[in-house]
């Protein structure tokens, strides 16, 4: 009777009460500046960031839940706002995800301090991690939103995107919003994305990449499953209005492949030209030699290399 007693009220307690869990952080991490790099004074509708932790809402197993971040003395702070929670290995799978606490950053910060221009990053930019993204079709759907404009613009279009067609709650009068699923934008029309100031090229790429995830023709686990980098990319190239670019930020932000350098983005080329007096142009034969010796780590010096741009603003 005690036990069934205990299961009930472990019950009440997982549906009706918000529930803290903790995840150790590792050596080598800074929850501020992940916080700064989820802000970046940018109106990101997909989390709130707030000056000492971040509220984002997500999808489990068909259940929308709400939950806040915080950082304590030698962990993360995970509390469940808003939503029911049978297991909590997926939501804490989905912030060590988030926030990379898996990654021992010793061996890139040894390859740092040998590089006279980069070593000051390791002790500026401390515990940086490289934030990812979780769902593939919301990575790139994000890249296609993002390509030949602005992040300001960017932004705008995301959350006319989102707030049209994402699924949200609302938890004290502010709606959390989720990417729309692939099924929903699959079904829509060019014209649908025009009303919101998408181009039509942009409109016809984000509509395929999602009628091919909702047929079952693209998705995570069948490119993680593939055996290398090079064939990853080959597979992302092969989807219309995918380039390089963009295949190369869906690796390293969703398939957390390791390196990926994302040629012909004016943000690397400008950090490249600050540190290592590069062109404006610089040559993929310029920009390799540069990484070369970051081999396993590109994708960290990609993302140390664009915190950079911060200082110039």
């Amino acid at each position: 009777m005690r036990l069934e007693l205990i299961t009930l009220v472990d019950i009440f307690r997982k549906q009706y009460n918000k529930m803290t869990f903790t995840i150790p952080t590792p050596p080598l991490f800074s929850f501020q500046e992940c916080l700064w790099f989820l802000d970046r004074n940018y109106d990101d509708c997909l989390h709130i960031v707030t000056p000492n932790s971040v509220l984002k809402a997500i999808e489990l197993s068909g259940e929308m839940i709400l939950f806040e971040v915080k950082e304590a003395q030698g962990h993360l702070e995970v509390t469940m706002l808003q939503g029911h929670l049978g297991d909590e290995k997926p939501l804490l799978d989905y912030v060590k995800f988030w926030f990379d606490l898996d990654r021992d950053l010793h061996p890139f910060y040894e390859m740092l301090n040998q590089d006279q221009d980069f070593a000051f990053m390791q002790t500026k930019y401390h515990g940086l991690r490289l934030m990812g993204i979780e769902n593939l079709f919301e990575t790139l759907g994000w890249t296609i939103i993002g390509q030949q404009i602005n992040l300001k613009f960017a932004y705008t279009l995301k959350r006319s995107l989102v707030e049209h067609w994402g699924k949200k709650l609302v938890y004290k009068d502010q709606p959390y919003y989720v990417f729309p699923e692939p099924a929903m934008i699959a079904a829509l029309k060019v014209e649908d994305l025009r009303a919101l100031k998408f181009t039509t090229r942009k409109a016809e790429y984000l509509i395929g990449v999602a009628q091919l995830f909702a047929q079952n023709q693209l998705g995570k686990s069948s490119l993680l499953a593939l055996p290398s980098e090079e064939q990853i990319l080959a597979e992302l190239l092969k989807i219309r209005g995918i380039g390089k670019w963009t295949a190369h930020y869906a690796m390293m932000k969703c398939l957390r492949t390791a390196n990926n350098i994302p040629y012909g983005d004016t943000g690397l080329y400008t950090a490249l030209k600050n540190l290592k007096n590069l062109g404006k142009r610089a040559t993929i034969e310029e920009i390799d030699a540069v990484y070369a010796p970051f081999e396993g780590w590109k994708s960290y010096l990609t993302i140390y290399l664009w915190r950079t741009l911060s200082d110039n603003t």
